[in-house]
């Protein structure tokens, strides 16, 4: 647990609460929340040594993201006029990325013991059987995209969208690529390359021609990147076209 009145000296009236201190600002308040349960904006703000106004826009933007939710101050001391306190608590999905490192851990640990007692066939095994479930739901997303590659690479990006990997699809001269911004499985594949196997020969399977993983998160890169060559005869294209770019940073 991190101690708060660190937390405080290290916020400071001065923070213009703009680019990166912004985010740092509201990793703070996020950690508050996470220990204590619920707070006032005037108690976060005390503890973080912001100003009324400083604390709200910070809180406003929160709530616009969906991190954070109110419910009305309930307290045995009479009330004075003017409206209640809110209190403010993280919502569910603020919460589930607050312990993604430990479902990491888990994970890995689950794997490790299925390498050590069945060996690592039964962790492709495993793997295989995770990536099933996303394999059909894409499948039947890309009913109607039609054989070609390309265009059912551009249909697969906005499937894997919707299922939070941040994808687009973009063609270049030497055929066309497949790029995933977000990996929900990064740490663990980092140990667990079977994994991305298994992901890659989905891909294959769903574009239906072979395909070539050229990065990966799990390894360090910044997005994972598979090759889509050019079906024989045809012709490249140097004009790079951005499809289904989305979100980031489930």
């Amino acid at each position: 647990m991190k101690n708060l009145e660190l937390l405080s000296a290290s916020a400071t009236e001065a923070d213009p609460a703009t680019g990166a201190q912004d985010g740092r600002t509201r990793d703070k308040i996020t950690q508050l929340l996470l220990e204590r349960g619920g707070a006032t904006a005037a108690e976060l703000g005390r503890a973080l040594g912001l100003s009324a106004a400083g604390i709200r826009r910070h809180l406003d933007a929160l709530l616009a993201d969906g991190d954070v939710t109110t419910r009305d101050h309930t307290s045995g001391a009479p009330r004075g006029r003017g409206r209640p306190a809110k209190v403010f608590l993280l919502t569910d999905a603020a919460r589930l990325r607050c312990g993604t490192h430990a479902y990491d851990n888990i994970a890995s640990a689950a794997l490790r013991f299925i390498a050590v007692h069945s060996g690592a066939a039964a962790v492709t095994e495993f793997a295989e059987a995770q990536v099933s479930a996303l394999e059909q739901r894409c499948r039947q997303a890309l009913e109607g995209a039609g054989d070609d590659p390309f265009a059912r690479a551009e249909a697969l990006a906005a499937v894997l969208t919707a299922e939070g990997y941040a994808a687009n699809a973009t063609t270049i001269a030497t055929g066309g690529q497949l790029c995933q911004h977000h990996c929900p499985v990064a740490h663990v594949a980092a140990e667990f390359p079977q994994l991305c196997e298994a992901e890659t020969a989905v891909i294959s399977r769903l574009i239906g021609t072979h395909v070539q993983r050229l990065a990966t998160i799990a390894h360090g890169d910044g997005v994972c990147t598979t090759h889509i060559p050019a079906p024989a005869g045809h012709a490249g294209n140097t004009t790079t076209k951005k499809n289904s770019t989305v979100r980031t940073d489930r």
